[in-house]
């Protein structure tokens, strides 16, 4: 991408965020210090009995890390006896990896996270990228070679790992530590299991290994016609250019898939007989997970095929196909489209191919709502409903073929609160659904590697956690931990309101948390922030259970403001009509539900001020954010934008072809994707703007806000500008950005005088 620097003079003047006004009050650094402890760095300090980190062994053992009165413990419990025991004796722990990493080690902050129990005397954990194994009945550590490099997928027996070298694979033998390649066509830009997505790379490859580790399944990538992307670090002398294939929507070439299988034992490749897809997946904007691990595949248990799921470049149809590992060739299943996106579960993948009955666990929104069907796999013909009426299944988690038990998440069915999770089981024939987790609270749930138990942590945002072990097989549990928050009630601390509004058209309940400063008083009039993130992949608030900071909407809160957030529609976690509310006009971004929230409570609360609202968000908050402001000039009079996809065409293909469509120019030069273009508005702008971008960004490249700012120096508006040096995309809560965020409100809302330059504890 070339990028024009028109009006250098204009754009080097607004490079640096414009003097603050002086005004005739200043806001005391009392108030932002009293803002900096409600930061989850100072409140989780206060928080007690947590259960942190949690796993399951292989032989169904619990073990997590907790913040108690004695610092960090770590524990262990037995779901059968019901046992709950130290995992070790800390002490001694602390003393041999004192000795074993030559660096002082304190008991009570032992400097891992979690840990895997070998056996009852023997664990291995991780210290910043060494691995030991500490001997836990005479209490001596040693550091072990790593068995698994960085950039290597390894097999499951343990033995094996696959690599990328010179655009091909090769395996590494990890027990005589020899090499061997297994592909020999690779070349630049058609490599094997390349981790590109334009928006997101790696240099671990994406495979998945058949179950008995002697074959495994990829691609050949395409990005040979693929156009390029490119970033500029800023330093002394000549900086460094990073340039990568990064395709767009409406590009007329995309990364494309070429997929294979690989025989490992005999460096066989065997191209499946089917044309190349296209990079997409079922549920995710890459194909590969956060592992590395190649989305939407499924080995029968014996290895000799697999099921997959082609998705089309616009999302909208989704093709279930299995594929014999020896021969090549591929069997379509089933087809399904959407007239928007096509979706394979809402938390996660919730497909599955039931090898041994030849069936097929099929996720599917075809009814407004997220269920499952039992598909027979010989014909694709639907077999009977498993899930069904107005509530939706979050995530398929376990399926046991030999009783024909699902273990799964969904929300919506027990009332109250849409966004809160629980965890059922249930027949494949339908019946037989249970309620595993009863109270009406959010569930955040750690299923046991045979799925027979479950880590149950239960809370809401204004109600603090309770951890129970329990069964999938009946309805019993016994409480592990139960947090303790009263050192941290003792700080004046309180937790965001719940609340429930109508949406734009007065249909919907709409969720959302209200934070009030901890002096609130209700005899004044408080002006509003915003903060908000549109979707449609996650809403605002992200997640239903008890948080002592969310952000620093609190903090934000204490310096004399009421803090909003809700998950407006076109957000996930309900309906597909819900979810697709604003498909193909991302301008929308659910701003209008927004707006009435705010009325709505303004109209409640008499201490709400609508006519002082500010907004702020980040990425897709960062565009909105912005957008907000734009278009509702006369209620919002402050934006702070950071990091923003302000034009999708300069995003990613993956997320703007999903969920704005294919990009489709007319005659005139305009396009379907100007209605979400922010610049082509930019000379709405009437109230205070502050956008904020990192120049090595390279999920949301700097770009995407520059065109805004060329925009605003042609209608020649006033804004504020901060460009953050060498920054990826994730500074929105970096200290700097923090406090210029922090005093962009004081400044413009509650029109005082910040501290100057207020300094944050280490």
């Amino acid at each position: 991408m070339v990028f024009k620097l028109k009006h250098l003079s204009s754009l080097l003047v607004f490079t640096c965020l414009t003097s603050l006004s002086a005004y005739a009050e200043s806001l005391s650094v009392d108030k932002y210090q009293q803002a900096e402890r409600q930061l989850s760095k100072h409140t989780e300090k206060l928080v007690f009995s947590t259960t942190e980190h949690p796993q399951w062994t292989d032989n169904n053992l619990l073990t997590y890390q907790s913040h108690t009165a004695q610092g960090k413990q770590f524990f262990i419990v037995d779901p059968v006896s019901k046992a709950k025991n130290l995992a070790f004796d800390h002490e001694k722990l602390a003393h041999a990896l004192t000795q074993a990493t030559g660096k002082d080690t304190r008991a009570d902050q032992l400097p891992f996270e979690r840990f895997n129990l070998r056996d009852k005397n023997s664990i291995t954990l991780k210290i910043t990228d060494k691995t030991y194994q500490c001997n836990i009945e005479n209490f001596s550590c040693e550091a072990l070679e790593s068995t698994v490099k960085a950039g290597e997928s390894l097999a499951p027996n343990g033995k094996l790992a696959v690599y990328i070298k010179d655009h091909n694979l090769w395996l590494r033998d990890l027990t005589t530590n020899s090499h061997k390649q297994l592909t020999t066509d690779g070349v630049q830009d058609y490599g094997y299991a390349t981790n590109n997505a334009g928006w997101i790379r790696d240099t671990k490859p994406v495979v998945k290994w058949s179950p008995d580790s002697s074959k495994l399944t990829t691609f050949k990538h395409d990005s040979r016609r693929v156009g390029e992307m490119a970033i500029v670090s800023t330093t002394v002398g000549h900086p460094e250019i990073d340039v990568w294939k990064y395709p767009l929507p409406g590009d007329e070439h995309i990364f494309t898939i070429k997929r294979v299988v690989i025989d490992i034992e005999q460096a066989k490749v065997l191209v499946l007989d089917m044309p190349a897809d296209a990079h997409r997946s079922t549920i995710t904007d890459h194909v590969a997970g956060r592992d590395g691990a190649l989305l939407d595949i499924d080995w029968a248990s014996d290895s000799s095929h697999f099921a997959f799921v082609s998705s089309t470049r616009d999302h909208k149809t989704a093709t279930l196909k299995i594929a014999d590992a020896n021969t090549g060739k591929v069997r379509t299943v089933l087809s399904e489209s959407s007239d928007s996106f096509f979706e394979s579960g809402v938390n996660g993948i919730s497909w599955q191919y039931l090898d041994q009955s030849e069936e097929f666990i099929w996720f599917s929104q075809r009814s407004n709502w997220g269920h499952l069907y039992l598909v027979d796999a010989t014909n694709g013909k639907i077999k009977n409903p498993i899930t069904q009426g107005d509530w939706t299944v979050l995530e398929l988690l376990h399926v046991n073929q030999d009783t024909g038990k699902l273990i799964f998440t969904g929300a919506g069915k027990e009332g109250g609160d849409p966004y809160f999770q629980y965890l059922y089981s249930i027949n494949k024939n339908g019946a037989g659904l249970t309620l595993l987790t009863p109270e009406q609270q959010h569930h955040r749930v750690t299923l046991s590697k045979n799925a027979e138990f479950f880590l149950d942590r239960v809370s809401a945002p204004n109600q603090p956690e309770v951890s129970f072990v329990r069964s999938t097989n009946r309805k019993s549990g016994f409480m592990i931990e139960q947090m303790d928050i009263s050192q941290l009630s003792a700080t004046g601390w309180q937790p965001p309101n719940p609340f429930v509004v109508k949406d734009r058209n007065n249909q919907h309940d709409i969720y959302g948390l209200l934070y009030k400063p901890s002096d609130f008083d209700a005899s004044k009039s408080y002006p509003v922030v915003n903060y908000l993130y549109p979707g449609p992949q996650v809403g605002s608030i992200r997640g239903r259970h008890f948080r002592s900071a969310r952000g620093d909407n609190q903090a934000i809160a204490e310096l004399g403001f009421i803090v909003i957030e809700i998950d407006a529609l076109g957000t996930p976690g309900r309906s597909k009509s819900f979810h697709d509310f604003y498909y193909q006009n991302m301008g929308d971004s659910g701003i209008p539900d927004q707006v009435a929230a705010i009325k709505q409570l303004a109209q409640k609360h008499s201490w709400i001020d609508s006519s002082r609202v500010g907004i702020w968000g980040h990425s897709g908050g960062g565009f909105a954010s912005t957008r907000a402001l734009l278009t509702y000039p006369d209620f919002y009079s402050v934006a702070v934008s950071q990091a923003g996809n302000h034009d999708n065409r300069n995003y990613a293909d993956e997320w703007g072809e999903k969920y704005h469509g294919a990009l489709v120019s007319q005659a005139d030069g305009s396009t379907n994707y100007d209605s979400q273009a922010n610049q082509l508005i930019a000379k709405n702008l009437q109230g205070k703007l502050l956008i904020a971008h990192g120049t090595t960004d390279t999920n949301v490249t700097p770009y995407n806000s520059l065109v805004v700012v060329e925009a605003l120096i042609a209608a020649n508006k006033d804004f504020d500008m901060l460009m953050l040096p060498n920054r990826g995309h994730g500074f929105a809560r970096e200290p700097y950005m923090m406090r210029k965020r922090w005093d962009y409100f004081v400044q413009h809302l509650l029109q005082l005088t910040p501290p100057k330059e207020f300094n944050f504890a280490k």
